[in-house]
């Protein structure tokens, strides 16, 4: 039998490679790290068993529950010996500690325990042996596999550094006890125990070196068990998940050092947590319930198929209800055979959100029934009760709510969120005008009022300018001295028209002086509406391509609106809730132009 370990035929002397003991203290750091009080272990190193099993038992509380030995078989032999003997795997619990095998030798112990019936998943599986971070592999390993190995590992130039100076640092402390025998001798010979007059000087230069530690270029250097010089060692302990792309990838979880071990939480609490909480006894697959709520683009819906199928995305139910008896018995009829679900209720619910919850059953694992919220509301405290997806999960109609559900105090209070998977935040959208004007937009310049007065004073002006010519007796009426010529209302209307617009048309003008200031005067009215149309059309034009200016949530439109200002949010929202604890004035205002739901 190969022993545990060998006794160097050196009295003193410096390791690099990690102890058994070490190994043993890393291995119980990460299983009591886990919670786990027992352990099973399959052994590929033909150490001697009873020696190995002794050392475990004095560095370890944790009690070995199955010892499975293969350590003297070669990879063919251990190969028919696992297929010959499933049974001792169908004996195993977990977790399961591999120890002394490479990452072939794993791999075989892997195939073996699945052909057996074993589900790799069900199972903690530690490799007991170091690796390296350039040995690390994923192919063929289960997901939730433990591994560690020694990292920052110094070059042997640094060793020896730290060895010459442990040398000095011992001969410096003995030439300050006894020089006689720390420097006065030529040659040092450790092995003699005694000489002529007393303790020899090797044997005395042995007992400071063994009393000698520092922190080197190595880190703590220090002397174990009198005879053995060990640096200080760094362990990393990795764990195979997933990246974001859904491929397996190590992860670190953890770091061992100065013989304790430091944990990476969120990772740690992944790697915990892969054992999924969905398992049912005998490892079966628990059902879910789930409800959804439809947010562009994270979830979306369309009609399902004739055959009530969804070739792409998940079916899910919108029976437009949170009766949690109505939802039994509508997914116990889906669920039937020869169950019959109305069509109508049936739709394809796909997206990002979706996506997301068909990977999270895969990895877990579990089976979920999709459905989306009856009232169309993420769920806000209404007439003492919480509406939506809030109130669904409270009342135990869904275990759990997977869309774009933003995480706030109140709702943080009552039901338990995941971490996010996407940062957002509130913004302010504003409409912006119609790009194509109107044809009734040249009248935009100026109020309806305006243009109805203007107007008007034409008229009263023409017929003005009518009666003063045909009261004049030099005025152009058949009574005046120009008899030819006539200035009726008609004229009078033709001349308004053209000193408004500008255009000079053939007119007759008024030959009494009344008349003719009357005239005067309203074209000085006209250059005037002229002016103010012409200066107000080029801004009519120019504010037409633009969009209403807001600083923020804090801007005045907002806390005081003008008449016509429309703005709003979605009922039941984050954002309402926002608005409403920080701002109830702005709310009181806006709750009439909230909307259900957003286009």
């Amino acid at each position: 039998a190969t022993p545990v370990c060998r006794q160097s035929p050196f009295h003193f002397h410096m390791e690099q490679r990690s102890s058994l003991e070490m190994l043993v203290d890393v291995l119980v750091s990460v299983l009591q790290a886990s919670g786990w009080q027992e352990t099973n272990l399959v052994l590929c190193h033909p150490w001697d068993v009873s020696g190995f099993l002794g050392l475990w038992a004095r560095r370890s509380q944790l009690f070995l529950r199955t010892v499975l030995d293969l350590g003297y078989l070669d990879e063919p032999g251990a190969t028919h010996y696992l297929r010959q003997h499933g049974e001792r795997f169908r004996a195993l619990s977990s977790p399961v500690l591999v120890l002394g095998c490479d990452l072939r030798r794993a791999r075989l112990i892997f195939q073996a325990a699945k052909e057996s019936g074993l589900l790799l998943q069900e199972f903690h599986w530690v490799l007991g042996s170091p690796l390296s971070a350039g040995e690390l592999q994923t192919e063929g390993l289960p997901l939730g596999l433990l591994a560690y190995g020694e990292v920052s590992r110094p070059p042997l130039e640094l060793f020896v550094q730290d060895a010459v100076e442990l040398v000095s640092r011992a001969i410096a402390s003995a030439a300050r006890v006894r020089p006689d025998l720390a420097l006065l001798q030529t040659m040092v010979n450790c092995n003699d125990r005694r000489r002529a007059g007393g303790e020899s000087s090797g044997l005395f230069l042995s007992r400071f070196m063994a009393n000698t530690s520092f922190h080197g270029r190595t880190g703590l250097v220090r002397v174990e068990n009198a005879t053995l010089v060990r640096p200080e060692q760094q362990y990393r302990v990795w764990s195979l998940g997933r990246d974001s792309r859904g491929d397996p990838t190590w992860v670190t979880v953890g770091t061992w050092r100065r013989g304790s071990l430091e944990l990476e939480e969120g990772a740690w609490q992944s790697h915990r947590q892969h054992k999924s909480p969905g398992e049912g006894p005998g490892g079966a697959r628990v059902k879910l319930r789930v409800v959804t709520l439809v947010e562009h683009p994270f979830v979306f819906t369309r009609e399902a198929d004739e055959d009530g199928s969804c070739p792409a995305g998940q079916l899910c139910l919108d029976p437009g209800t949170n009766d949690s008896a109505v939802l039994d018995a509508l997914f116990e009829e889906l669920g039937a055979e020869n169950g019959s679900v109305p069509r109508a209720y049936k739709k394809c619910c796909y997206g990002y959100c979706i996506d997301l919850l068909e990977k999270l059953a895969e990895d877990m694992p579990f089976d979920f029934e999709l459905y989306i919220v009856g009232d169309g509301k993420y769920g806000a405290w209404k007439n003492g009760r919480w509406t939506g997806l809030v109130g669904d999960l409270l009342s135990g109609t869904a275990h759990m709510a997977v869309t774009s559900f933003s995480i706030n105090s109140a709702r943080s209070k009552v039901i338990d969120f995941t971490s996010p998977f996407f940062s957002t935040s509130l913004g302010i959208l504003v409409r912006t005008k119609d790009t194509a004007s109107p044809i009734g937009a040249f009248m935009w310049p100026l109020h309806w009022t305006m243009w109805v007065g203007i107007f008007v004073a034409l008229h009263m002006t023409a017929l003005f300018l009518t009666l003063y010519e045909w009261k004049s007796p030099y005025g152009m009426t058949p009574h005046g001295r120009n008899r030819m010529k006539i200035f009726s209302y008609s004229s009078a209307l033709n001349l308004c028209y053209a000193i408004l617009f500008g255009r000079t048309v053939s007119s007759k003008t008024p030959k009494c002086c009344t008349g003719r200031f009357l005239m005067n005067l309203w074209a000085i009215f006209c250059l005037l509406v002229l002016s103010s149309y012409t200066a107000n059309l080029a801004a009519v034009m120019v504010g037409d391509k633009t969009f209403e200016e807001l600083s923020g949530i804090h801007d005045p439109k907002l806390h005081h609106p003008s008449q016509g200002f429309r703005f709003g949010t979605v009922w039941e929202s984050s954002a309402e809730e926002y608005i409403k604890k920080s701002f109830p004035e702005m709310h009181e205002y806006m709750r009439r132009y909230n909307v259900p739901t957003t286009p």
